[in-house]
């Protein structure tokens, strides 16, 4: 088998964790059938990403953007689970059958058992914030501990499981924080959220997205969402058509601005002031925590899948 998942080219460590997830789940699946896509963590149950003519075993996706792929030919696709019951409903599947997202499993691997607390409070960006906003900044600024959601999947979680509280608006910030149970407080930076991804997981495991609004933190950042910045409007840009953006290494963007200063750095920190206060007052909300119950009950669930992929394809 092969595991699909969407590459951002930008990295964003909540896909990039299938890379090594499923040799934990599913020891050797690599070695057989190697026809079939295992079709696992993220968003991509979307007739734009998933090719046609091969077959494709689903554990744990989740739809939320683009239109879903005809899923109806059993000898195209084995829906063994998805991420949540709104993707089961959409599919047109028994509700039962959506578990939960697979990164909680995560939390279950060697590698990141008894890992020490390093980090007070840590904050965890979209990855679209990561690339033109000035988080890192503002996080110092409040005292938050900043994780790029670009960076090595294995290192960005071992960061969010050495934190004692998570500020996510990267769901998959979130999912990890709740599987180490590590407290953890939703927010965003954009009105156009896409809210049905986050509350397909949250019903999984029993918590609630109601994400507070923290407003970007630069002008680029502004282009690239189609937010507002200090009053002035602009319409959602790529980052290929935003000038402020050039490519740096290949695969990560940063502002091409004029040589930096201290008067321009310190205008640029004043005009992040209502996003420094805004991740300010997140940091005094009340954080969210699953039930720990209702995890391992979750957990258990799905280990009943893997049990029943090996018997069929092992």
């Amino acid at each position: 088998m092969k595991p699909y998942y969407w590459e951002s080219q930008h990295g964003n460590f909540g896909d990039d964790l299938n890379l090594w997830l499923w040799d934990f789940l599913l020891p050797g699946f690599r070695d057989v059938r190697a026809e079939i896509l295992l079709v696992g963590v993220g968003t991509v149950l979307n007739r734009a990403l998933l090719p046609d003519g091969v077959r494709k075993l689903v554990i744990g996706s989740g739809f939320g953007y683009g239109t879903l792929p005809d899923m109806s030919d059993p000898n195209e696709w084995d829906i063994r689970c998805v991420r949540g019951p709104l993707t089961a409903e959409k599919i047109g599947i028994a509700p039962g059958l959506g578990i939960v997202d697979p990164a909680v499993m995560v939390a279950e691997m060697p590698g990141f058992q008894n890992l020490p607390k390093l980090h007070k409070r840590s904050f965890v960006p979209h990855w679209e914030s990561a690339i033109a906003g000035m988080w890192p900044i503002t996080c110092g600024t409040v005292g938050l501990n900043y994780i790029d959601p670009r960076g090595d999947a294995k290192s960005v979680i071992r960061e969010i499981a050495q934190s004692e509280l998570i500020i996510a608006e990267s769901m998959h910030g979130a999912i990890l924080a709740d599987a180490f149970r590590v407290p953890w407080v939703a927010v965003t930076t954009s009105e156009s959220i896409n809210s049905f991804k986050w509350n397909d997981w949250a019903s999984t495991v029993g918590v609630h997205y109601k994400p507070r609004h923290v407003p970007v933190s630069s002008r680029a950042e502004a282009m690239i969402k189609g937010e507002r910045f200090w009053g002035m409007g602009f319409e959602a840009q790529t980052v290929a058509e935003t000038p402020h953006l050039r490519p740096v290494d290949h695969d990560v963007m940063v502002a091409a601005e004029p040589r930096q200063t201290f008067l321009r750095s310190a205008a640029k920190q004043v005009l992040a002031a209502p996003s420094t206060l805004a991740l300010w007052q997140a940091l005094r909300a009340t954080p969210q925590l699953s039930n720990d119950d209702r995890l391992a009950e979750r957990k258990d669930r799905f280990q009943e899948v893997l049990a029943a992929v090996r018997r069929a394809y092992f």
